[in-house]
Protein backbone atom coordinates (compact mmCIF):
# COMPACT_ATOMS: atom_id res chain seq x y z
CA UNK A 1 0.00 0.00 0.00
CA UNK A 2 1.43 3.70 -0.51
CA UNK A 3 2.06 5.56 2.10
CA UNK A 4 -0.56 8.65 3.26
CA UNK A 5 -0.06 12.09 2.22
CA UNK A 6 2.01 14.50 4.76
CA UNK A 7 -1.70 16.31 4.96
CA UNK A 8 -3.31 13.36 6.20
CA UNK A 9 -0.87 12.67 8.57
CA UNK A 10 -1.08 16.35 10.15
CA UNK A 11 -5.09 15.80 10.42
CA UNK A 12 -5.67 15.20 14.46
CA UNK A 13 -8.28 12.71 15.39
CA UNK A 14 -12.22 14.09 15.57
CA UNK A 15 -13.46 14.56 18.51
CA UNK A 16 -17.14 13.57 17.76
CA UNK A 17 -16.17 10.19 15.56
CA UNK A 18 -15.91 7.52 18.62
CA UNK A 19 -18.83 8.85 20.82
CA UNK A 20 -21.59 7.33 18.43
CA UNK A 21 -19.89 4.01 19.34
CA UNK A 22 -19.03 4.61 22.75
CA UNK A 23 -22.77 5.54 23.59
CA UNK A 24 -24.18 2.17 21.78
CA UNK A 25 -22.23 0.38 23.61
CA UNK A 26 -22.91 1.90 27.22
CA UNK A 27 -26.44 1.35 26.46
CA UNK A 28 -25.82 -2.33 25.11
CA UNK A 29 -24.74 -2.33 28.72
CA UNK A 30 -27.83 -0.71 30.42
CA UNK A 31 -26.37 2.33 30.89
CA UNK A 32 -28.60 5.72 31.64
CA UNK A 33 -26.78 7.62 28.82
CA UNK A 34 -27.24 11.39 28.82
CA UNK A 35 -25.82 12.83 25.95
CA UNK A 36 -24.66 16.54 26.18
CA UNK A 37 -21.53 16.06 23.23
CA UNK A 38 -22.60 17.22 19.83
CA UNK A 39 -24.78 20.63 19.00
CA UNK A 40 -28.14 18.22 17.65
CA UNK A 41 -30.94 19.38 19.33
CA UNK A 42 -33.48 16.68 20.30
CA UNK A 43 -36.44 19.38 18.54
CA UNK A 44 -38.12 18.90 15.51
CA UNK A 45 -37.76 20.87 12.41
CA UNK A 46 -40.36 23.78 11.06
CA UNK A 47 -43.37 21.87 10.40
CA UNK A 48 -43.37 23.96 7.14
CA UNK A 49 -40.15 22.29 6.32
CA UNK A 50 -41.36 18.92 6.68
CA UNK A 51 -44.65 19.50 4.49
CA UNK A 52 -42.39 21.48 1.81
CA UNK A 53 -40.38 17.75 1.65
CA UNK A 54 -42.99 15.41 1.66
CA UNK A 55 -44.08 17.10 -1.74
CA UNK A 56 -40.32 18.16 -2.68
CA UNK A 57 -39.63 14.53 -2.81
CA UNK A 58 -43.08 13.66 -5.15
CA UNK A 59 -41.70 15.65 -8.35
CA UNK A 60 -39.20 14.20 -10.68
CA UNK A 61 -37.25 17.23 -10.99
CA UNK A 62 -36.01 17.19 -7.69
CA UNK A 63 -34.05 14.17 -7.91
CA UNK A 64 -32.17 15.69 -10.58
CA UNK A 65 -28.81 16.69 -10.27
CA UNK A 66 -28.58 20.20 -8.89
CA UNK A 67 -25.33 20.85 -9.65
CA UNK A 68 -23.57 24.16 -8.76
CA UNK A 69 -27.03 26.48 -9.44
CA UNK A 70 -28.76 24.30 -7.15
CA UNK A 71 -32.72 25.41 -6.54
CA UNK A 72 -32.62 29.05 -7.29
CA UNK A 73 -35.66 29.57 -5.51
CA UNK A 74 -33.51 28.87 -2.59
CA UNK A 75 -30.12 31.10 -3.63
CA UNK A 76 -33.55 33.83 -3.74
CA UNK A 77 -34.75 32.64 -0.37
CA UNK A 78 -31.04 33.04 1.25
CA UNK A 79 -30.95 36.64 -0.48
CA UNK A 80 -34.18 37.81 1.12
CA UNK A 81 -33.27 36.40 4.36
CA UNK A 82 -30.06 38.04 4.67
CA UNK A 83 -31.51 41.07 3.31
CA UNK A 84 -34.39 41.15 5.75
CA UNK A 85 -32.15 39.66 8.77
CA UNK A 86 -29.34 41.88 8.72
CA UNK A 87 -29.83 44.25 5.71
CA UNK A 88 -27.27 43.36 3.35
CA UNK A 89 -27.94 42.98 -0.33
CA UNK A 90 -26.67 40.20 -2.19
CA UNK A 91 -27.13 38.72 -5.52
CA UNK A 92 -28.61 35.11 -5.40
CA UNK A 93 -26.74 34.44 -8.46
CA UNK A 94 -23.59 35.68 -7.98
CA UNK A 95 -22.93 35.95 -4.72
CA UNK A 96 -24.62 33.28 -3.05
CA UNK A 97 -23.32 29.75 -2.99
CA UNK A 98 -25.44 26.79 -1.56
CA UNK A 99 -23.73 24.23 0.29
CA UNK A 100 -23.86 21.07 1.59
CA UNK A 101 -24.02 22.41 5.73
CA UNK A 102 -21.51 25.08 6.19
CA UNK A 103 -18.67 22.79 6.92
CA UNK A 104 -18.61 21.30 3.61
CA UNK A 105 -18.29 25.28 2.14
CA UNK A 106 -16.16 26.15 4.93
CA UNK A 107 -13.04 23.33 4.23
CA UNK A 108 -13.26 23.27 0.74
CA UNK A 109 -12.71 27.12 0.85
CA UNK A 110 -9.14 26.44 1.78
CA UNK A 111 -8.50 24.74 -1.36
CA UNK A 112 -8.86 27.52 -3.19
CA UNK A 113 -6.61 29.69 -1.20
CA UNK A 114 -4.21 27.91 0.41
CA UNK A 115 -1.13 26.13 -0.56
CA UNK A 116 2.57 25.66 1.13
CA UNK A 117 3.95 28.60 2.77
CA UNK A 118 0.44 30.21 3.47
CA UNK A 119 -1.15 30.20 6.73
CA UNK A 120 -4.68 30.45 8.00
CA UNK A 121 -5.09 32.02 11.63
CA UNK A 122 -7.41 29.54 13.80
CA UNK A 123 -9.26 30.13 16.74
CA UNK A 124 -8.17 27.03 19.34
CA UNK A 125 -11.05 26.18 20.67
CA UNK A 126 -12.57 26.01 17.51
CA UNK A 127 -14.70 24.47 14.81
CA UNK A 128 -12.53 21.33 13.69
CA UNK A 129 -13.48 22.21 9.98
CA UNK A 130 -11.16 25.41 9.75
CA UNK A 131 -8.19 23.17 10.55
CA UNK A 132 -9.49 20.19 8.54
CA UNK A 133 -9.68 22.00 5.23
CA UNK A 134 -6.21 24.17 6.11
CA UNK A 135 -4.12 21.06 6.47
CA UNK A 136 -5.55 19.46 3.83
CA UNK A 137 -5.00 21.95 0.97
CA UNK A 138 -1.37 21.97 2.42
CA UNK A 139 -1.82 25.14 4.33
CA UNK A 140 0.34 25.88 7.95
CA UNK A 141 -2.66 26.23 10.47
CA UNK A 142 -1.05 28.82 12.92
CA UNK A 143 -3.51 28.33 16.13
CA UNK A 144 -4.13 31.21 18.33
CA UNK A 145 -5.62 30.34 21.51
CA UNK A 146 -8.89 31.68 23.01
CA UNK A 147 -8.87 32.26 26.92
CA UNK A 148 -10.77 34.73 28.98
CA UNK A 149 -8.05 37.15 29.27
CA UNK A 150 -9.07 38.20 25.94
CA UNK A 151 -12.90 37.30 26.28
CA UNK A 152 -12.25 34.81 23.87
CA UNK A 153 -11.21 37.02 21.03
CA UNK A 154 -8.55 36.32 18.66
CA UNK A 155 -6.92 39.55 18.71
CA UNK A 156 -5.18 40.38 15.57
CA UNK A 157 -2.43 42.52 17.58
CA UNK A 158 -0.72 39.19 18.98
CA UNK A 159 -0.09 37.60 16.45
CA UNK A 160 3.97 37.55 15.08
CA UNK A 161 3.93 39.33 11.72
CA UNK A 162 5.65 36.84 10.02
CA UNK A 163 2.25 34.93 10.46
CA UNK A 164 0.40 37.77 9.15
CA UNK A 165 2.23 38.50 5.94
CA UNK A 166 1.62 34.82 5.00
CA UNK A 167 -1.97 34.53 6.17
CA UNK A 168 -4.21 34.45 3.83
CA UNK A 169 -7.41 32.95 5.67
CA UNK A 170 -8.91 34.40 9.38
CA UNK A 171 -11.45 32.08 10.44
CA UNK A 172 -13.59 33.96 13.04
CA UNK A 173 -17.09 32.34 14.68
CA UNK A 174 -19.01 34.62 16.79
CA UNK A 175 -21.08 33.94 18.19
CA UNK A 176 -18.76 31.69 19.57
CA UNK A 177 -18.70 27.31 19.32
CA UNK A 178 -17.42 25.76 21.95
CA UNK A 179 -16.79 29.27 24.41
CA UNK A 180 -20.50 30.75 23.88
CA UNK A 181 -18.54 34.34 23.51
CA UNK A 182 -19.43 36.81 21.47
CA UNK A 183 -17.99 39.55 19.53
CA UNK A 184 -18.53 43.92 20.13
CA UNK A 185 -19.09 45.80 16.88
CA UNK A 186 -15.73 47.79 17.84
CA UNK A 187 -13.64 44.35 17.96
CA UNK A 188 -15.31 43.52 13.95
CA UNK A 189 -14.09 46.89 13.10
CA UNK A 190 -10.57 46.23 14.15
CA UNK A 191 -10.19 42.95 12.40
CA UNK A 192 -11.89 44.11 9.16
CA UNK A 193 -9.26 46.76 8.98
CA UNK A 194 -6.35 44.45 9.43
CA UNK A 195 -8.02 42.25 7.08
CA UNK A 196 -8.06 45.02 4.49
CA UNK A 197 -4.57 45.99 5.11
CA UNK A 198 -3.14 42.39 5.60
CA UNK A 199 -4.97 41.26 2.01
CA UNK A 200 -6.52 38.66 4.30
CA UNK A 201 -9.88 37.00 3.35
CA UNK A 202 -11.82 36.46 6.79
CA UNK A 203 -13.72 33.59 6.92
CA UNK A 204 -16.65 34.14 9.13
CA UNK A 205 -18.71 31.42 10.67
CA UNK A 206 -21.74 33.00 11.54
CA UNK A 207 -23.80 29.48 11.92
CA UNK A 208 -25.27 30.76 15.31
CA UNK A 209 -26.51 34.22 14.29
CA UNK A 210 -30.03 33.11 15.20
CA UNK A 211 -29.75 31.44 18.62
CA UNK A 212 -29.27 34.36 21.01
CA UNK A 213 -30.85 35.30 24.35
CA UNK A 214 -31.40 38.41 26.87
CA UNK A 215 -31.98 40.97 23.54
CA UNK A 216 -28.38 40.75 21.86
CA UNK A 217 -28.65 40.21 18.81
CA UNK A 218 -25.82 39.01 16.51
CA UNK A 219 -24.53 40.93 13.40
CA UNK A 220 -23.53 39.89 9.81
CA UNK A 221 -19.89 40.78 9.25
CA UNK A 222 -21.23 42.50 6.08
CA UNK A 223 -23.05 45.17 8.55
CA UNK A 224 -19.17 46.64 9.25
CA UNK A 225 -17.86 49.12 6.89
CA UNK A 226 -15.46 47.41 3.85
CA UNK A 227 -16.45 43.21 4.97
CA UNK A 228 -17.58 42.90 1.66
CA UNK A 229 -14.19 43.85 0.03
CA UNK A 230 -13.10 41.06 2.83
CA UNK A 231 -15.13 39.02 4.28
CA UNK A 232 -16.75 35.47 3.04
CA UNK A 233 -20.11 34.98 5.41
CA UNK A 234 -21.09 31.32 6.28
CA UNK A 235 -24.85 30.20 6.97
CA UNK A 236 -26.68 27.28 7.88
CA UNK A 237 -30.32 25.72 8.89
CA UNK A 238 -28.47 23.07 11.00
CA UNK A 239 -28.94 25.08 14.22
CA UNK A 240 -31.37 27.74 13.69
CA UNK A 241 -33.98 24.83 12.45
CA UNK A 242 -33.07 21.86 14.04
CA UNK A 243 -31.79 20.56 10.73
CA UNK A 244 -28.60 19.41 11.36
CA UNK A 245 -28.94 16.27 9.29
CA UNK A 246 -30.26 17.71 6.54
CA UNK A 247 -26.82 19.21 5.53
CA UNK A 248 -28.61 22.81 4.03
CA UNK A 249 -26.33 25.61 4.35
CA UNK A 250 -24.69 28.90 2.27
CA UNK A 251 -22.01 30.92 2.32
CA UNK A 252 -22.39 34.98 0.76
CA UNK A 253 -19.24 36.64 -0.66
CA UNK A 254 -18.06 38.96 -3.60
CA UNK A 255 -18.38 37.50 -6.82
CA UNK A 256 -14.82 36.61 -6.99
CA UNK A 257 -14.98 35.18 -4.24
CA UNK A 258 -17.92 33.30 -4.42
CA UNK A 259 -16.93 31.68 -8.15
CA UNK A 260 -13.92 30.78 -6.53
CA UNK A 261 -15.95 28.31 -3.91
CA UNK A 262 -18.02 27.22 -5.98
CA UNK A 263 -15.58 26.15 -8.71
CA UNK A 264 -13.83 23.93 -5.67
CA UNK A 265 -17.31 21.96 -4.98
CA UNK A 266 -17.69 21.28 -8.88
CA UNK A 267 -14.90 18.92 -8.34
CA UNK A 268 -16.44 17.45 -5.54
CA UNK A 269 -20.26 16.95 -5.21
CA UNK A 270 -22.94 17.78 -7.62
CA UNK A 271 -25.20 19.73 -5.37
CA UNK A 272 -27.55 19.00 -2.40
CA UNK A 273 -30.80 17.69 -3.37
CA UNK A 274 -32.97 19.99 -4.28
CA UNK A 275 -36.02 18.78 -2.35
CA UNK A 276 -34.18 19.69 0.55
CA UNK A 277 -33.28 22.97 -0.84
CA UNK A 278 -36.86 23.19 -1.35
CA UNK A 279 -37.68 22.28 2.04
CA UNK A 280 -35.12 24.99 3.53
CA UNK A 281 -37.24 27.52 1.92
CA UNK A 282 -39.56 27.16 3.66
CA UNK A 283 -37.53 27.12 6.84
CA UNK A 284 -36.55 30.15 5.71
CA UNK A 285 -39.73 31.46 5.44
CA UNK A 286 -40.91 30.32 8.81
CA UNK A 287 -38.26 32.61 10.52
CA UNK A 288 -40.37 35.11 12.24
CA UNK A 289 -42.95 32.49 13.80
CA UNK A 290 -40.50 29.69 14.13
CA UNK A 291 -37.18 30.87 15.63
CA UNK A 292 -38.98 33.13 18.85
CA UNK A 293 -40.66 29.69 20.47
CA UNK A 294 -37.61 27.70 18.99
CA UNK A 295 -34.74 29.96 21.28
CA UNK A 296 -36.89 30.31 23.99
CA UNK A 297 -36.32 26.53 24.18
CA UNK A 298 -32.79 26.66 23.75
CA UNK A 299 -33.23 29.90 26.39
CA UNK A 300 -35.27 27.38 29.47
CA UNK A 301 -32.53 25.07 28.47
CA UNK A 302 -29.96 27.54 28.91
CA UNK A 303 -30.95 28.86 32.28
CA UNK A 304 -31.38 25.31 33.66
CA UNK A 305 -27.88 24.37 32.82
CA UNK A 306 -26.08 27.14 34.42
CA UNK A 307 -28.07 26.87 37.37
CA UNK A 308 -27.50 23.06 37.73
CA UNK A 309 -23.51 23.16 36.71
CA UNK A 310 -22.98 26.07 39.48
CA UNK A 311 -24.68 23.83 41.87
CA UNK A 312 -23.08 21.11 41.04
CA UNK A 313 -19.70 22.88 41.78
CA UNK A 314 -18.62 23.86 39.16
CA UNK A 315 -17.86 27.87 37.69
CA UNK A 316 -19.24 29.05 34.21
CA UNK A 317 -20.46 32.76 32.17
CA UNK A 318 -24.25 32.90 31.38
CA UNK A 319 -24.05 32.98 27.40
CA UNK A 320 -25.93 35.37 25.35
CA UNK A 321 -26.10 33.12 22.21
CA UNK A 322 -24.88 29.65 20.54
CA UNK A 323 -26.49 26.66 22.04
CA UNK A 324 -23.68 25.71 24.57
CA UNK A 325 -22.22 26.57 28.03
CA UNK A 326 -18.25 26.79 28.44
CA UNK A 327 -17.30 25.51 31.57
CA UNK A 328 -14.40 25.89 33.63
CA UNK A 329 -12.33 23.08 35.90
CA UNK A 330 -9.84 22.97 38.48
CA UNK A 331 -6.25 23.70 37.60
CA UNK A 332 -5.84 19.43 38.65
CA UNK A 333 -7.98 18.24 36.41
CA UNK A 334 -7.43 17.82 32.86
CA UNK A 335 -10.32 17.49 30.79
CA UNK A 336 -9.94 14.40 28.84
CA UNK A 337 -9.40 12.56 31.69
CA UNK A 338 -13.14 14.50 32.96
CA UNK A 339 -14.88 13.70 29.93
CA UNK A 340 -13.68 9.82 30.21
CA UNK A 341 -14.41 9.49 33.66
CA UNK A 342 -17.88 11.44 33.05
CA UNK A 343 -18.55 9.64 30.02
CA UNK A 344 -17.87 5.74 31.87
CA UNK A 345 -18.69 6.53 35.31
CA UNK A 346 -21.96 8.40 34.99
CA UNK A 347 -22.84 7.59 31.56
CA UNK A 348 -22.52 11.33 30.56
CA UNK A 349 -21.48 12.75 27.15
CA UNK A 350 -19.58 15.83 26.78
CA UNK A 351 -17.05 17.72 24.87
CA UNK A 352 -13.27 18.09 26.53
CA UNK A 353 -12.03 21.46 25.89
CA UNK A 354 -8.96 19.98 24.44
CA UNK A 355 -10.90 17.86 21.89
CA UNK A 356 -11.61 21.57 20.34
CA UNK A 357 -7.02 21.97 20.30
CA UNK A 358 -5.05 22.40 23.01
CA UNK A 359 -6.22 26.16 23.77
CA UNK A 360 -9.72 24.59 25.05
CA UNK A 361 -7.61 22.77 27.86
CA UNK A 362 -8.77 23.68 31.68
CA UNK A 363 -12.91 23.38 30.03
CA UNK A 364 -15.39 21.15 28.93
CA UNK A 365 -18.71 21.90 26.63
CA UNK A 366 -21.95 20.81 27.03
CA UNK A 367 -25.22 21.46 24.39
CA UNK A 368 -28.25 22.51 25.23
CA UNK A 369 -29.95 19.17 23.31
CA UNK A 370 -32.26 17.67 25.82
CA UNK A 371 -34.76 18.97 28.49
CA UNK A 372 -33.61 20.98 31.29
CA UNK A 373 -34.30 17.91 33.55
CA UNK A 374 -32.00 16.00 32.18
CA UNK A 375 -29.71 18.57 31.99
CA UNK A 376 -29.76 18.94 35.53
CA UNK A 377 -29.39 15.00 36.15
CA UNK A 378 -26.26 15.22 34.07
CA UNK A 379 -25.10 18.20 35.88
CA UNK A 380 -25.43 16.39 39.20
CA UNK A 381 -23.57 13.56 38.12
CA UNK A 382 -20.78 15.77 36.87
CA UNK A 383 -20.45 16.84 40.13
CA UNK A 384 -20.48 13.65 41.63
CA UNK A 385 -17.26 12.63 39.21
CA UNK A 386 -15.40 16.05 39.73
CA UNK A 387 -15.74 15.49 43.79
CA UNK A 388 -14.36 11.95 43.35
CA UNK A 389 -11.48 13.03 41.04
CA UNK A 390 -10.51 16.40 43.10
CA UNK A 391 -10.25 13.75 46.15
CA UNK A 392 -8.26 11.02 43.98
CA UNK A 393 -5.90 13.93 43.39
CA UNK A 394 -4.97 14.88 46.90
Amino acid sequence: MPSLARQFSLLPDYPLATIPQRKRELLERGVDVIDLGAGDADLAPPEEALTRMRSATMEPHMSRYGFGMGYVPYREAVSAFMHKRFGVQCDPMSEVVPLLGSKEGISHLAFAYMEPGAAAIIPEPGYNAYQGGTLLAGGEAYRYPLRPRTKFLVELDEIPSHVLDRARLLYLNYPNNPTGAVAPREYLERVVQTCRERDILLVYDNAYSEMSFDGYVPPSIFEVDGARDVAVEFHSVSKTYNMTGWRCGWAVARPDVARALAKVKSFVDTGQFMAIQSAAVAALESHATFVPRNVAIFKERRDAAVSAFRAAGFACEVPLATMYLWIKLPDAILSAEFAERLLEDAGVVVMAGSAFGTGGEGFFRISFITSPARIAEAAARAGRVLTAMLVGAT
